[in-house]
């Protein structure tokens, strides 16, 4: 089974594809992501709806990753984009799907950077 820290690697690739069903799939079903700036969002369809909505409004986005840190169940994911852009993330891996996902970024920022 992937560790943690394999499984955000593959997630990487999946969102820097904007590949929805991949992405869907990494997700446990009751799995549970709160980007901090927004309302959580429970339930595989509605991340993958999530993913949706998020990259029909931003096509441009791309993780890179500056680096992973894996204790546990858990990997951190410090990322920026192509701009500069800087995010952070938080991942619970059990059995190999993700079943928490938290990401603290500036949706101000991102918002003034990318003009919407």
């Amino acid at each position: 089974m992937n560790s943690p820290k394999q499984i955000v690697t593959i997630w990487v690739d999946a969102f820097n594809r904007a590949d929805l069903d991949a992405l869907a799939s990494l997700y446990a079903v009751d799995a549970v992501n709160h980007q901090q700036p927004n309302e959580k969002v429970c339930g595989r369809e509605a991340i993958k709806n999530m993913f949706r909505a998020e990259f029909a409004a931003a096509p441009f986005m791309h993780c890179i990753p500056i680096q992973m840190i894996e204790e546990g169940n858990w990997c951190v994911l410090e990322w920026r984009d192509p701009k500069g852009f800087p995010g952070c993330g938080f991942f619970e891996v059990i059995n190999g799907l993700i079943t928490t996902q938290r990401g603290y970024w500036d949706k101000q920022s991102f918002e003034k950077l990318y003009s919407f």
